[in-house]
């Protein structure tokens, strides 16, 4: 018999930011413009139609420098709240899901999270070696977003 799926899940700190939901999420989805602020996603390929594939450059967790592509497919995009993709079908054994989340707060002001949920025969090592860089890029992800959010809107 076989053993219930444990899912990991890595999460970012939330950040307040002061713009608006729909503010915040155009300038997470402007890709074109990641080199100028995101420090962990370095580049950023796609349409963002459902099932198109997400091709992301991120530096490697081992810290020697070079650059890892992942290839993931876009799953859910509800503007200005919600985006998801995962690498379905890239890795064998790890099942990657990224969720990025804005909340309203109300007039010009909204949060923002970001998780990495990781399942699958291999999920458990997968974390183990890269979970403490998954937090970390995660998290500098949400402060570099505020922080260029809150400069674009003022």
């Amino acid at each position: 018999m076989r053993s219930p799926e444990v899912e990991h899940t890595v999460t970012s700190v939330r950040v307040q930011i002061e713009a608006p939901a729909a503010f915040v999420w155009d300038v997470l989805v402007d890709y074109a413009r990641y080199p100028e602020w995101n420090p962990f996603t370095i580049e950023v390929r796609t349409t963002l139609e459902i099932g198109s594939s997400i091709e992301l450059t991120l530096p490697s967790y081992d810290g020697t420098g070079v650059m890892l592509v992942s290839q993931e497919r876009v799953r859910e995009v509800e503007p200005p709240h919600h985006l998801r993709y995962d690498n379905r079908d890239e890795v064998p054994g790890v099942l990657g899901v990224r969720d990025q989340w804005i909340a309203s707060l109300g007039p010009g002001r909204c949060s923002y999270v970001t998780t990495n949920t990781l399942s699958g025969e291999h999920a458990a090592l997968v974390i183990g070696l890269t979970g403490e860089w998954i937090k970390s890029g995660l998290d500098s992800v949400a402060r570099a977003l505020k922080v260029r959010a809150e400069e674009l809107s003022a």
